[in-house]
């Protein structure tokens, strides 16, 4: 199999971002975007979904995070979805329910071709939530904007459930970490098809 990497650059007027990513490697990571818990859930997608990640990150926030968390999530599917190439060989399908104390989250993926996303769940209280110490706050609105950035740029269908969650801070890392483990798996090559398109049509 040919090396799955891709290196993606973007600079619009609110953010300029570098990634990175190797759909073989080990969970190793550098990230940087001036939002310390988004360089934190970001880690953990890495480290989880077994996805070498580089990010670079920085933008317009003094403002707030807004513009660099959603531009970054985008940039991260345009590499993903280059670095799937023609998705020959790999399993397509993933799926994870991670538990993170009372946090409970469930995330499917399809590496369809078609971007959908669908989170449900959230308790309301989680969308005016401000999470992380000294520095740019990480809104908790954002984690269905990152989802769903994520999903229309890499080409996924992405369904991200809460089942159970009262802490913020527990509640999206639960989150971050189903979507990791899911997309290991949606990702990584199946022995039993080889160099297979898994779908009846052909094409993905």
């Amino acid at each position: 199999m040919m090396a799955r990497t891709a290196r993606i650059e973007r600079s619009t007027s609110e953010s300029t971002i570098t990634v990175e990513v190797n759909l073989d490697g080990t969970g190793v990571s550098d990230i940087a975007t001036g939002v310390g818990f988004y360089d934190h859930m970001l880690t953990a997608l890495s480290k989880h979904s077994l996805i070498d990640l580089t990010v670079q990150a920085s933008g317009d926030v003094h403002i707030d995070g807004h513009h660099v968390v959603e531009d970054t999530a985008i940039v991260i599917g345009q590499a993903v979805r280059e670095a799937l190439g023609d998705k020959r060989g790999i399993r397509r399908f993933g799926d994870a329910l991670v538990p993170l104390d009372e946090a409970l989250a469930r995330c499917v993926v399809d590496v369809a071709g078609r971007p959908y996303a669908v989170c449900h769940g959230e308790p309301e209280a989680q969308v005016y939530a401000l999470i992380g110490g000294s520095g740019v706050p990480y809104a908790g609105s954002m984690t269905y904007h990152v989802v769903e950035s994520l999903a229309l740029n890499a080409g996924l269908c992405v369904h991200l459930d809460l089942v159970r969650g009262r802490d913020p801070h527990h509640i999206v890392e639960a989150q971050f970490k189903a979507l990791a483990r899911a997309l290991r798996i949606a990702v990584e090559p199946d022995p039993r098809i080889a160099d297979q398109i898994p779908s009846t049509k052909g094409a993905l």
